[in-house]
């Protein structure tokens, strides 16, 4: 066990650390006692769990920035339960996250993917990232969230050209969309919350579905009807068609109504909420027991079918799964606690508390 006074570390941001070359020009593994696949919240809190029982942690992610999906799609969204905190944007939780486990000395592996992985015979895991880097791993927690994903492009002609400008898949920057010419694409969620997010913003806004019914919240979808009752903003039941392009910028775009007729829309950006592609990627190859395309773990340990790899968050699935961060939280709680005892069976265990255990205090560098 890793109990020594932890020193401050700045974790926020940390580049993708790149491999150690051995004399052979080969990587040289780096050993860790955990490597956590995944950096959104509940891989994040995976982190903070194994720190408090003195277990470190090196931690993987596609993306060039902690956060997951939650920060990706949505930083800018409001979450409503998370205890003790009546409303928290998504990379605001991050950020406290982030902050959270300073005190553990996480390494952030960003910007790469989990591409290799083999259970040795004695019962460690050998991981190799798409950045070539290597591990020797006592322990694996997937907690990829729902795998790799690519959201579901516009999909007309010339779209790829001004997809780093006027075309959006996310909302990264609120503010630089104010004072524009907005239309959105879609009818989940996503498209609905940032319609009417944007709409006082906007210097206009239509909303595009392809069919009359929606998928969002139904207040949402009430709150929006209203806006186009009052003249706001217009919505139609339509298809995206072509782009409207002068001079090299994007002017509009041509939209296709069910009975075929084509309407030019002026538009200086483009907002596609059509959805995501979720894909489990190299780990579907990896032997691990799946049910619908997802990890089946025990509700003990929350280890999957291969005993040292462990699945928390959205990646699991268990009877009465239910697919919260609230959940994720408390599953790598228990998850902590049986990677524990897995790398180290002899050691006996302790319930202790953060608010009165010393022990705890050395490991947040909490004065006593």
């Amino acid at each position: 066990m890793h109990g020594g006074q932890p020193k401050d570390a700045k974790v926020s941001a940390l580049s993708a650390n790149p491999p150690a070359n051995g004399a052979n020009g080969a990587a040289t593994p780096i050993v860790a006692e955990t490597v956590v696949i995944g950096a959104g919240p509940c891989g994040l809190f995976q982190v903070f769990e194994l720190g408090l029982l003195g277990i470190s942690a090196h931690v993987v992610d596609s993306l060039r920035h902690p956060g997951g999906q939650c920060a990706e799609l949505y930083p800018d969204k409001p979450i409503y339960d998370i205890p003790a905190l009546p409303v928290c944007g998504a990379q605001e939780l991050v950020d406290r996250l982030l902050q959270q486990i300073k005190p553990f000395k996480p390494q952030l592996h960003l910007a790469q993917e989990v591409t290799g992985f083999a259970r040795r015979e004695d019962g460690r895991f050998e991981l190799t990232t798409s950045a070539g880097v290597t591990f020797d791993a006592g322990a694996v927690v997937i907690a990829a969230g729902l795998g790799s994903f690519q959201p579901r492009r516009i999909g007309i002609e010339g779209a790829e050209a001004f997809e780093a400008g006027a075309i959006h898949y996310r909302v990264r920057n609120a503010a630089e969309l104010a004072g524009k010419q907005l239309v959105v694409f879609g009818g989940g969620d996503s498209a609905l919350d940032w319609t009417l997010e944007l709409l006082p913003k906007a210097a206009s806004l239509t909303l595009v579905h392809r069919r009359s019914e929606f998928r969002a919240a139904p207040a949402s979808v009430a709150r929006m009807r209203e806006q186009v009752a009052a003249g706001r903003m217009r919505c139609y039941e339509a298809l995206p068609h072509s782009l409207i392009v002068e001079d090299g910028a994007l002017r509009g775009v041509n939209i296709r109504h069910p009975d075929g007729s084509i309407e030019p829309l002026p538009a200086e950006r483009l907002l596609v909420f059509f959805g995501l592609h979720p894909k489990l990627g190299p780990i579907a190859e990896w032997g691990l027991a799946l049910e619908k395309r997802a990890l089946r773990v025990d509700t003990e340990k929350f280890q999957t079918s291969l005993p040292g790899v462990f699945a928390v968050g959205d990646i699991n699935t268990y009877p009465g799964k239910k697919k919260l961060i609230l959940s994720g939280f408390h599953e790598a709680a228990l998850a902590a606690f049986a990677i524990q005892h897995h790398l180290y069976p002899q050691k006996k265990q302790f319930l202790q508390y953060t608010t009165t255990s010393p022990v705890m205090h050395q490991r947040l560098g909490v004065p006593d």
